[in-house]
């Protein structure tokens, strides 16, 4: 796949910042060579045929999909109904079969990268995708997004995590297969309910924990598991965590118990998950969320995914991190100015930190990873369903709506 050349400079003009302010931005060879503020009043400027100007409109840092599955999308392949099913058990298996039926019609790879592209447009410049390693694709899926990655390597990064959804000991070849992934390009290792599907809490762990510290990687958990067999699972996963000093490159994805305990035991467990540095990511789930801005008070890093996108799972989902926002805030109850600013910060600087990314945020030196909206403020941001007007990648155009 060619690369593109490296951008040249370019002016974005009158943005409004996160913090308010107002301010010219000068980028070149992809970062933030300026920051320039604006003064009160000042007359509107040309910008230049490589300029843009925003007119106050909000420029965030790129947008931050913590939690998806790109390998699992059915989007680009003909509508497939929705199967509901009575358990995890039986949703795995109506998966597998609904997964053969569509890439008949069209391959993972091409699946993934349209999907990516959606991201990116939608001012997503970095995701964390979890893709299937089991005994039924074996490195097929992994192959196939590393493939669907490279194609979209100007427009997006992709973090990829090597994720078992047929559980760990429950199948005898898995633990092979994640190590084979770990070696492949599958940056973190996951897992799968320890206790509700492989019925062996230690047993798991020992494996996800112990490829991790073999081959240096974070670990990034689904945890469906509700109540105190959950809680003491987030124990469990906090102690190794903390043995192995793993602090800020573990995640659990979903903990629905957190949404389920008691002020006490809740308060209790927040403390063990800060303390040992493990975050907690959340799509926004109509039962069962975490209590967001409980566990962010209590030092927890909490941080947001858009999880199953028009697939065998979920026939929702747009991509959209700003919407994703949208529905934590809504199922969280976050009101007010400071709290959508919270759930903003989901999807950009919280969900970033808990991605290891580096030089991620406005400043000057940063990477131009940028999204522009239609709205003057974070709040507005997230309760108002923004067009995105710019989007730029390492400084490359992405999606451009305020062409001369």
């Amino acid at each position: 796949m060619p690369t593109l050349p490296p951008p040249g400079p370019r002016l974005l003009l009158d943005a409004t910042l996160p913090d308010g302010a107002r301010a010219d931005l000068a980028i070149d060879r992809g970062r933030i060579a300026s920051i320039t503020p604006v003064p009160p009043g000042r007359e509107r400027r040309p910008a230049g045929p490589d300029g843009r100007n925003l007119d106050g409109a909000l420029l965030l840092p790129a947008l931050v999909d913590g939690h998806a599955h790109l390998d699992k999308t059915f989007l680009g392949a003909p509508w497939q109904p929705h199967r509901e099913t009575a358990d995890l058990r039986a949703q795995i298996a109506s998966e597998r079969q609904l997964r053969r039926v569509v890439a008949d019609r069209l391959p993972v790879v091409d699946r993934a990268e349209a999907l990516a592209r959606r991201m990116a447009a939608l001012g997503t410049g970095h995701v964390r995708s979890h893709v299937d390693v089991d005994p039924g694709v074996g490195l097929d899926h992994l192959y196939a997004v590393l493939e669907a990655r490279e194609r979209v390597r100007e427009l997006i990064d992709v973090q990829l995590v090597a994720f078992p959804q047929s559980g760990v000991v429950a199948e005898p070849e898995v633990a092979r297969l994640l190590d084979a992934a770990l070696r492949e390009g599958a940056e973190l290792i996951g897992g799968l309910d320890p206790f509700g599907f492989d019925q062996d809490v230690d047993g798991q762990l020992d494996v996800v924990f112990g490829l991790a510290e073999r081959h240096g990687v974070g670990v990034d958990i689904h945890l469906h598991d509700g109540g105190a067999p959950g809680a003491a699972q987030l124990r469990a996963i906090a102690a190794r965590t903390a043995a192995l000093g793993l602090a800020g490159r573990v995640a659990v994805s979903h903990a629905y118990c957190l949404g389920q305990l008691d002020e006490r035991e809740l308060d209790a467990v927040a403390a063990v998950l800060a303390d040992a540095g493990v975050a907690v990511m959340t799509n926004g789930p109509a039962r069962s969320m975490p209590p967001v801005k409980r566990l962010h008070e209590r030092g927890v890093l909490v941080f947001a995914g858009s999880d199953n996108i028009r697939d065998a799972w979920w026939p929702y989902g747009t991509g959209d991190m700003l919407e994703r926002a949208t529905v934590i805030g809504l199922q969280g109850d976050l009101m007010t100015d400071q709290d959508l600013r919270l759930a903003a910060d989901l999807a950009t600087g919280h969900a970033a930190r808990a991605l290891g990314l580096a030089e991620y945020g406005i400043a000057v030196g940063g990477r131009a990873d940028l999204v522009a909206v239609a709205a003057h403020s974070v709040p507005e941001a997230v309760a108002a369903h923004p067009e995105r007007l710019l989007v730029l990648h390492r400084g490359h155009l992405v999606l451009d709506r305020l062409a001369p």
